[in-house]
Formats: C-alpha cells, sequence, structure tokens
C-alpha cells in the first residue's frame, strides 16, 4: 500500500473537484499508474476515469504530467486532480433560457442571471443552471445520464451575476478542474460596497468556514480551522456612502467576497445575509431611506457580478478572456448613486 494518501478538496463548492495525493510504498512492485490510481482511491472513480483525468494532464508523478500507461516506481509522488464524479439523485432538462457567451466542442461559458441557483441541491431541485445546461447539452453523454454534477467546476452564489465556465466533457472538465485547483485561473468581480473604502487598493486574508449555527452562512475563522481565502481588491469609484470596487480572487471559496467585505466592515450593498440591506453609512433622514429603498428596489439582491473570467482552453492551449458587462439592476443602481454623489451634498455622519 501507499504510506501516504491525503484527500483535498478546494473550491466554491467542495464537492465540485477532488484531489488525491499517495507517495508509493518503498517495496510497490511495478505496475500501471491507472491501475494502481483505481485500486487506490477506489469508489466511484473507475479505471476509465483515471485514464480520462491522464488525458487531461490531471495525473502528474514527481510534479511532471505522465500518461495512463506510466509504470509506477517505489517513492514516486502521485498528484490527482478530478471533477467529481456525477451525484445519484436524479435532475430532469429544462428549456431555460441561459445567455451563452461562448461555446465550442469541449466547453462553453455562460452569463449567469442574478436569480438563478448553479447546482441542484435541497429546495432547488428545478429551474438551475444545470437543468438548463441538461437541455442545451442533451445530445452529449455527461448531460444525457439525468445526474446532477455534468461540467461543473467552479460556481458563484444564486443572486450573484456573471460568468462560468462549463466543461462538455470529462477530458475537459478535468483539466478545467485542474486549472482551478492550481489557482491558473483569472476572476474579477464587481461589487458595490457600503462605505468610503479608506485606501485605493488592498488585500482580505483570512479563513473561512460554515457558520456554526446557519449553515447556509459563512464566516471568518481562526487559522487552525475552515479554508483559507485571499481577495484583493481596488476601488474603482467612490460616492461617499458606498464604493464601487473590483476584486481579484485568489482563492474561491463560497461567499469569499461577501464574507470578506463584510468582516472589514464594509458589507456588500443590498447582501440580506451579511448586513448590506439596510443603511450601514448616513444619517437615516426620511429622505435618505426614501433614497436607500429606491436602490435597494433597482437592485433587489447583493450588487456582486462576476465580470470577467480567463483560464487556458483545455484543448488548444490557447489563453481564452471573457468580460461580460454589468447587468441593468447593477448598472441602474451605480448611475443612481452617481448621480446622488455628484448633485446631493453629503449628509453628515454620526
Amino acid at each position: 500500500m501507499s504510506d501516504n494518501h491525503d484527500i483535498d478538496q478546494q473550491s466554491d463548492a467542495p464537492e465540485l473537484y477532488e484531489h488525491h495525493r499517495f507517495t508509493v510504498d518503498p517495496g510497490q512492485t511495478t505496475m500501471r499508474i491507472d491501475v494502481f490510481l483505481a485500486d487506490r482511491i477506489g469508489g466511484s472513480v473507475s479505471r476509465s476515469r483515471i485514464q480520462q483525468a491522464a488525458e487531461a494532464k490531471c495525473i502528474l508523478v514527481n510534479n511532471k504530467p505522465v500518461k495512463a500507461s506510466y509504470k509506477i516506481k517505489p517513492l514516486d509522488s502521485i498528484s490527482v486532480v478530478m471533477a467529481t464524479p456525477p451525484h445519484e439523485l436524479e435532475i430532469g432538462p429544462e428549456d431555460i433560457p441561459i445567455d451563452i457567451v461562448y461555446e465550442d466542442d469541449d466547453l462553453l461559458v455562460v452569463n449567469k442571471a442574478a436569480g438563478m441557483v448553479v447546482h441542484p441541491a435541497y429546495g432547488n431541485y428545478t429551474g438551475t443552471l444545470v437543468n438548463a445546461l441538461m437541455h442545451h447539452l442533451r445530445h452529449l453523454p455527461l448531460f444525457s445520464s439525468g445526474q446532477v454534477r455534468p461540467g461543473l467546476v467552479h460556481r458563484i452564489d444564486k443572486n450573484t451575476s456573471g460568468l462560468l465556465v462549463i466543461g462538455k466533457n470529462e477530458m475537459a472538465t478535468n483539466a478545467l478542474a485542474k486549472q482551478f485547483f492550481e489557482r491558473t485561473t483569472s476572476r474579477r468581480y464587481v461589487a458595490l460596497a457600503w462605505g468610503d473604502m479608506e485606501s485605493d487598493e488592498g488585500t482580505i486574508e483570512s479563513n473561512i468556514d460554515r457558520h456554526p449555527n446557519d449553515r447556509t452562512r459563512r464566516q471568518i475563522c481562526p487559522p487552525e480551522q475552515g479554508k483559507h481565502a485571499i481577495t484583493h481588491w481596488r476601488t474603482i469609484e467612490r460616492f461617499g456612502f458606498v464604493s464601487l470596487v473590483e476584486c481579484r480572487l485568489e482563492t474561491g471559496r463560497t461567499h469569499q467576497i461577501r464574507v470578506h467585505f463584510a468582516h472589514i466592515r464594509h458589507p456588500l450593498f443590498n447582501d440580506e445575509v451579511y448586513g448590506g440591506d439596510r443603511i450601514v453609512k448616513g444619517n437615516p433622514t426620511s429622505k435618505f431611506k426614501q433614497f436607500i429603498d429606491n436602490c435597494f428596489g433597482l437592485c433587489p439582491r447583493q450588487a456582486l457580478h462576476a465580470r470577467t473570467l480567463g483560464f487556458t482552453h483545455p484543448t488548444t492551449d490557447q489563453a481564452m478572456h471573457f468580460e461580460a458587462p454589468l447587468p441593468p439592476d447593477m448598472a441602474s443602481v451605480i448611475e443612481k448613486w452617481r448621480t446622488y454623489s455628484r448633485y446631493v451634498p453629503m449628509l453628515e455622519e454620526d
């Protein structure tokens, strides 16, 4: 047996891809690596899935990609990244409109609307992006099984809009999963945050874990708990009581930007989960309250948009970059704040 087997899962949603590490035992006999890994990982990881992972260059031996036919040697250090297999729960295809920004034989990029759940889960088994993808791609083997994980390697929150990449086959999905795991993708978000940012740019670094009393929430936790999260931000525009910021994710934890900005006392505008759905800055006069209510009406969700997405194409190795314009609700509320900050005198803060 191997003397070290560590399973590590990291992502916006941990179940979207998995990482296995092995160190081959000193007394291990020579054998093909696909046979070795199928035996050691077991479960739902078949030999064919191992071979597909090797084709996507997702199996590394001593930090170098190898083919499925590679013969393992004693003390080899093996690392495997694979998209997690589909769950057993069956989900049906639904003819739901989706905004496809780009599509080829291996992948597609979607500009997800706010309000759409990405992945089926308790309470959201219909109307999700996966349901829509299973209809749009119903002719492909990966999307015709009726299972719930096809093609996903990352996700964004239900009430966050913006860009997602989806693999259309196992090879592409594994190759994309490896990029997200190794943090070689590029993702930038635009957010409207409460308050005037103290500087033009900064970095928020912490560990994030589930809230102990509410599993739908996340919280900052001590270094020995949760998962490490890093958000880089810069101020784009200041409106006195709120700021328009760009966020660059170095990691991709669930609710990362929302938790981080709430932690530094700049919750995202109209984020009802993390305290942004009330007046955080400014005196609550009747006129100001009315203005804020009007803004909340224009953008009835957290003001967060996944604007850019960059990755390497799994087949062509071409650098791919996509940008999605601000959706109308965010664009409208930003323009409303822009006008307000120009023509209304600053209210004296408490």
